[in-house]
């Protein structure tokens, strides 16, 4: 910006003739005239001007007055407003203030004419605060020499519009060939946009702290702590008992090695041989194939199903809070659902299963599907939160939770098949209604579409090698069998530390134990009944849940209601024994789920409650027994569950396993042993005539019949026919049993050769 140098002070100018300042008459036709008429016709231009330039204004007059006044009476400041009515003569055409050229003529009709001062100009009315600002603004570039007022009040004269000329803007780039300006480096810059790296590296650093990642960190401790002592011993020690939990850690090691050698020969697994489709002789566990391709031997399988039980428990923690989440339950109220699903009393009888166990994949999928549809069951349908990548990883979570076991896998077929045609029914209505959601409905009907066929298509393909499978007898007597009385809903079972031993005589009524003591909690039940007339769901869904509850409940009794010819035969009764669906009491999952859904809206009533009362104190947050008030339930609930589970060690597994290839058969063999031997044979998984499971108990029946004379001739040729090359016999656990003098017979008219390992004996038939 420049400023103006001061030049060396001139001498006092002489006195101007006042000629020039007088307006020539009307009649004329002088340049002053012209002028005048000029000056005239834009005064209301120049008067818009000057009230956005006060500065440039307040400089005009001031250098307007520093030129010598003329003869005549002194004028008078006027004090009219600038928005008075006009005088007869601006009505004339004339202008409402008056200019300096105008003074003269101003001054001789000083007796009609108002007197007014020649260096004032009648402007409109401004604010006071404005007209500070604009006199200090004036006040800077008031000019320091009495040249400048001159030369200025002579423009003012002669072109009152004419303004200054502001300045040019510095240039933004430097001339050609110049050096580059080091103050450049101080000047501020852009902010480079993040990189693909950077961007990913924030979103995954935000992904830590989320709410449902922190769910995620709670829910392992959780588990950890209330599944105590799995993860103390986890390579030695099983929950609850040796027998299943064996056998289903050999079902993951199977199933991870054989897809690493021979996938083809999946189902023809390596114990019950010679028979085929021996792995569908129990819950197929497939979807735990990856961890089963870490490891071997069977302290690897116990590592690896120990972690397996306790990750399980976590994802229904997981699972249980997703759900709630979404239907519309707060934070505590999804808690406290979460931890009665998870940990609910009945399902403590069921810790040596891994297959029921694992359900988490249940309520995820549909949270996920729900969150996809943009569906809750507080808010309705939500066009705003539709999701259709949810929807599609609900599909895929759900053909996994399928992959797990039929037990759990059909009745969760059977409540999507309900709720793709729910969708079906809707679709159409909403389409027609709502054009604007046409496009997401599209996507979403795509999805689910193709989402259905793949889960039927993979559940179909998983069926088929237990549809292969020998029935183990007519399924209404198995069905009956294992059906639990009405009764059964209020005795816990043995493994629950809090109703297990006050719960002992009536637990001792019932037919099968470990699978009628179906207690979901006291208080869940406390809860559910509370949430029936205290809960944030409306009426009409709190009946609806109550409906789902009273039918689900009819199907967990099995034939005990109407002998079950209405309600679980028809859905359950024609399909095979090898699925697992002959035990009518695992669907109490389902009505546990919708306990605690009740159970949560009556949580979330209470918290919203209290926040609401502690909103009127001061200061307004809850205090320290509102807040303890509000964990009451979710600590009430985590009492409930606390377990009293058995860890006993695995037995040892001997040398001999390592070293003899099969086909072979290993002494002594019982239902309960060959649990064991199942799990030795995870080192080299030699093809074993041993097997553990229910669905291959006519072929171990008669095999163990006929081997129990064994060394003889019979016996032998029995063997033989069945292909199998070597018997080991193992000392330690041959005591008691009728093989317990196996290993000291003379077998040389036999024709077998006999070989004496360390801990066992070895008989090679061929």
């Amino acid at each position: 910006m420049t400023t103006e140098q001061p030049g060396p002070s001139p001498a006092p100018p002489a006195p101007p003739s006042a000629e020039p300042l007088r307006p020539s008459a009307p009649s004329t036709t002088s340049t002053n005239d012209k002028a005048t008429t000029t000056a005239t016709s834009e005064a209301p231009k120049f008067v818009e001007k000057a009230e956005r330039r006060r500065g440039w204004l307040r400089r005009r007059s001031r250098a307007a007055s520093a030129v010598p006044a003329q003869a005549g009476p002194p004028a008078q400041e006027s004090t009219a407003p600038s928005d008075a009515k006009a005088s007869p003569g601006a009505v004339a055409g004339r202008p409402k203030s008056a200019t300096p050229s105008d003074q003269g003529q101003m001054a001789g009709t000083a007796a009609t004419q108002p007197k007014t001062d020649p260096t004032k100009t009648d402007l409109p009315k401004v604010d006071p605060a404005k007209g500070e600002a604009a006199k200090g603004e004036a006040a800077k570039t008031e000019p320091a020499k009495g040249d400048s007022l001159k030369n200025d009040a002579a423009k003012t004269v002669d072109a009152p519009q004419e303004t200054k000329k502001r300045s040019e803007p510095f240039p933004t780039e430097r001339p050609p060939g110049t050096p580059p300006d080091p103050f450049r480096a101080f000047a501020a810059t852009a902010e480079r946009p993040p990189g693909w790296f950077r961007r990913g590296t924030r979103r995954f650093a935000r992904s830590l702290v989320h709410e449902y990642a922190l769910v995620t960190y709670i829910a392992l401790l959780m588990s950890a702590a209330l599944t105590w002592p799995t993860l103390r011993y986890p390579m030695h020690t099983l929950p609850q008992d040796i027998w299943d939990p064996s056998r289903q850690a050999w079902q993951v090691a199977w199933v991870g090695h054989t897809l690493m050698t021979n996938p083809v020969q999946l189902w023809q697994s390596n114990i019950f041989y010679p028979l085929t489709d021996a792995y569908a002789f129990g819950s197929s566990l497939l979807g735990y194939a990856p961890t089963g391709m870490i490891g071997e031997g069977p302290a690897a399988a116990i590592l690896r199903y120990n972690i397996l039980f306790v990750l399980a428990h976590a994802l229904l923690l997981v699972g249980g809070y997703a759900l709630v989440r979404q239907l519309g339950a707060g934070r505590t109220g999804a808690a406290v659902a979460a931890v009665a699903f998870a940990f609910a009393p009945w399902r403590l009888a069921q810790e040596g299963h891994l297959d029921i166990i694992s359900a988490g994949g249940i309520p995820l999928a549909l949270a996920m599907l729900a969150r996809g549809h943009g569906f809750s069951l507080r808010r309705g349908l939500r066009p705003d939160q539709r999701r259709t990548g949810w929807a599609a990883v609900g599909w895929i979570v759900a053909s996994w939770q399928v992959s797990l076991g039929f037990s759990l896998g059909v009745p969760f077929l059977y409540v999507l098949g309900l709720v793709v045609v729910v969708f079906l029914l809707a679709v159409p209505i909403r389409f027609l209604r709502r054009p604007a959601e046409r496009a997401a409905l599209s996507r979403l009907l795509v999805i689910n579409t193709a989402g259905t066929l793949f889960l039927a298509s993979f559940s179909g393909l998983l069926a088929i090698p237990y549809f292969r499978v020998p029935d183990t007898g007519p399924a209404g007597t198995e069905i009956a069998f294992f059906s639990p009385p009405l009764r059964s809903l209020l005795i816990g079972p043995a493994e629950s530390r809090i109703w297990g031993a006050p719960h002992e005589v009536p637990r001792a009524s019932l037919g099968w134990p470990a699978e009628m003591a179906l207690l979901p909690g006291f208080v869940l039940y406390a809860l559910a009944l509370a949430g029936l007339a205290f809960s944030i769901w409306t009426l009409r869904q709190r009946l609806l849940l109550l409906a789902a509850l009273a039918g689900t409940i009819v199907l967990t009794l099995g034939t005990n209601f109407y002998e079950g010819r209405y309600t679980y035969l028809p859905l359950f009764g024609h399909l095979p024994g090898s699925l697992g669906l002959r035990i009518p009491g695992r669907l109490m999952l389902w009505a546990t789920l919708l306990l605690a859904i009740l159970a949560a809206g009556a949580v979330a009533e209470f918290v919203r409650r209290a926040e609401h009362l502690s909103e009127q104190r001061i200061p307004p947050w809850p205090g320290p027994w509102l807040r303890l008030a509000t964990f009451v339930p979710l600590m009430l609930v985590l009492f409930e569950g606390w377990n009293a589970t058995a860890h006993p060690v695995a037995p040892a597994q001997p040398a001999a396993m390592r070293t003899v290839s099969g086909p072979m058969l290993v002494l002594p063999t019982t239902a309960l042993t060959d649990h064991s031997v199942v799990l030795w044979s995870t080192t080299r998984f030699q093809p074993l005539a041993n097997g553990a499971g229910g669905f291959g108990a006519a072929h171990q029946v008669e095999l163990r019949a006929k081997v129990q004379t064994f060394p003889d001739a019979a016996s032998i040729e029995y063997l033989r026919s069945i292909n199998v090359d070597r018997v080991l016999l193992i000392r330690a656990d041959a005591a008691g049993t009728p093989w317990e003098r196996a290993g000291d017979i003379p077998v040389d008219a036999l024709g077998i050769r006999r070989e004496d390992l360390d801990d066992a004996v070895v008989f090679h038939l061929r």
